[in-house]
């Protein structure tokens, strides 16, 4: 995920934010760069690579200012050059920019109609731009930015200086984190409280919608209406552990929050900018003559495998396998010469999943590998690796991994379905439009985390727990029975909906919650017949779904989560939220050990 500081204060801006930007390599990055006001007019700095290069480049430019703002970025649209990196902007705006904006497109050919001048295809430069106009206009920098704010679809966090105006940041955010540090005649904003952590122990939070005003005294805080709001200043502890976790009470749940950031980071990779279509890299393989698709994989990627053996099938109309890595290895399937080997892991230095890539490789297959960590033992094994933008990931159940790992898998669908023309260029826009809103989307049901907590207390007395889907959202029902096993110790099954009658309708008795993953779409009907049969036979049925199945379901259910409306096709990587925040919060209340829950490891290295 990219990483965003600012500094304004007395000290010089330039070491600060080199200090910042090094706290937040964690998150992964292949160019940096800063942007100061040197006596009022905007300078940057930029370069590709790691902080090194930039700290070379500032020893032969320095780079004067006490007021300035600074970037590591992933490569995602665009190759880690300089002209790439941020900040982006103009001569009298800077910003940086952690997120997607949806609507730049949109907002592009506007601004260009009204003469703007472009220098990247990035939707961060659409920002700039667009203030940039506002300010043109005669708007002070606040009302440019509170109207800028207004006009953006999308998860994001911003940071941005003005020329002229030396006392002066402003930051946003909407579904991506940004911290407010509180410092001696010295204020900061950061993507995490970890790259304060050495400025200041003096933190606020901004919520989804909020935008602050910042100069070396102190913040205002302003709401999405534009309202002016307090948020509160909390003393960090110093320790590595306290600070990663900012405000939350445990990774998962930071983790969990990070969600819309990191499908919107994990998009901006895979999707152009400027055309709106999936862009993958240069595969070594023509997907268009792929004769076969074999995924393998464990845990939670194993259920990301399976919702993209659906996406392969259903769409690309590519015959697809999904195995167990632990199951598959054993198996040993003949595989055709010049299929594809699939594998999915968050580490790439799963055992089971390196041996199945081994086996596969044996087989003549080409290998492609879905990862989180591009110098794993897997990534370097693969002929080519997709990158899943999440970050590391310190909870032991994987939660924003895996919305990372499904938005690669759509993507990768949607660019062999177009490899083999199996769908046409109206559904294919269709489809990716779906997927550049998932990230909005993702922060709504965030804001659903009160009544999910709330039926938390329900599902905390159960001994046993059915999680019911179907079609793509079958394995977000395993999901959800995975997490609540993994950190609540609830026995929970998850099942095909239409496999109810086969077998677990005899566990259905009044103690024993079903959950149904039960968005409305073509196959909501076969569904809600499978949960008016449970609730027949006494279960407590409850439901995750849009305001339109929520409403054709409202007889039978003992509890509704309203999700918003989306396409189908994106479905799983939406619901997969609530089912992990669900399971989350009834650990919570079970006083288990979220983070680190009993017999678990991140990593399984061994067999």
């Amino acid at each position: 995920m990219c990483g965003i500081i600012g500094v304004i204060g007395s000290r010089p801006a330039a070491p600060l934010l080199i200090e910042g930007l090094r706290r937040l390599e964690y998150r992964g990055y292949d160019s940096a760069g800063i942007a100061t006001l040197v006596d009022g007019r905007i300078d940057r700095r930029r370069a590709e690579g790691k902080l090194g290069n930039l700290a070379a480049v500032l020893d032969r430019r320095p780079l004067p200012g006490t007021t300035g703002i600074g970037h590591t970025r992933w490569a995602t649209h665009g190759a880690p050059t300089e002209s790439n990196a941020h900040p982006h902007g103009t001569a009298r705006v800077s910003i940086v920019h952690n997120g997607i904006i949806e609507n730049h497109a949109e907002l592009r050919a506007e601004l260009e109609d009204a003469g703007q001048v472009f220098s990247t295809e990035t939707d961060t430069e659409t920002v700039a731009q667009l203030v940039d106009l506002y300010l043109q206009q005669g708007m002070t920098p606040l009302e440019a930015a509170g109207a800028a704010f207004r006009r953006l679809q999308g998860a994001y966090a911003l940071a941005m200086i003005f020329a002229g105006y030396p006392e002066l940041i402003v930051g946003a955010q909407n579904g991506a984190p940004l911290a407010v540090g509180f410092g001696d005649d010295e204020m900061f904003v950061g993507s995490d409280a970890l790259a304060l952590a050495p400025l200041t122990r003096r933190i606020a939070y901004l919520r989804d919608g909020d935008w602050t005003a910042i100069d070396r005294r102190g913040a205002c805080f302003f709401d999405a209406d534009g309202a002016e709001v307090v948020r509160e200043v909390k003393l960090t502890q110093l320790t590595g552990a306290a600070i990663g976790k900012g405000n939350f009470r445990h990774f998962m749940e930071k983790e969990l929050h990070e969600h819309p950031a990191v499908i919107g980071d994990t998009l901006h990779q895979m999707v152009s900018p400027a055309t709106r279509a999936v862009a993958l890299p240069d595969l070594p393989f023509d997907l268009a003559t792929v004769p076969r698709i074999t995924i393998s994989a464990c845990g939670s990627a194993f259920y990301a495998g399976l919702v993209g053996r659906w996406w392969f099938e259903a769409v690309a109309r590519i015959p697809t396998d999904a195995d167990v890595a632990s199951e598959f290895r054993y198996r040993a399937p003949p595989l055709p010469r010049g299929g594809l080997g699939l594998l999915v892991s968050q580490s790439g230095e799963t055992a089971d999943t390196l041996a199945a890539l081994r086996y596969m490789r044996a087989e003549g297959q080409h290998i492609l590998s879905v990862v989180n960590v591009p110098e794993s033992s897997m990534a370097r094994d693969s002929d080519a690796v997709l990158e899943t933008i999440a970050g590391p990931e310190i909870g032991v159940a994987s939660t924003k991994a895996f919305t990372a790992q499904l938005v690669v898998l759509a993507c990768l669908a949607l660019a062999a379905a177009r490899a083999r023309g199996s769908i046409d260029a109206a559904q294919e826009a269709a489809m990716t439009a779906a997927l550049l809103e998932v990230p909005a989307r993702a922060a709504e049901v965030l804001g659903h985390a009160t009544a999910i907590a709330a039926l938390a207390e329900r599902i905390a007395e159960a001994r046993d727990v059915l999680y019911l889907g179907r079609g793509n959202c079958f394995p977000i029902a395993l999901e959800g029975a995975l997490k609540l096993k993994e950190i609540s110790y609830i026995h929970a099954e998850g099942y095909a909906a239409g496999e109810m009658k086969h077998g677990p309708i005899a566990l259905i008795d009044k103690a024993v919650p079903v959950i149904a993953i039960a968005p409305s779409g073509p196959l909501f009907e076969k569904t809600a017949s499978n949960l008016q049969e449970a609730a027949a036979r006494g279960g407590q049925v409850i439901v995750l779904s849009d305001a339109t199945g929520a409403a054709r379901l409202r007889h039978i259910a003992t509890e509704t989560v309203v999700l918003p409306d989306v396409d189908p096709f994106v479905a799983p990587i939406l619901y997969a939220i609530p089912v992990q925040l669900l399971a989350y919060h009834v650990a919570v209340l079970k006083g288990t050990d979220v983070d680190q829950p009993r017999n678990l490891a991140k990593s399984v290295t061994v067999e």
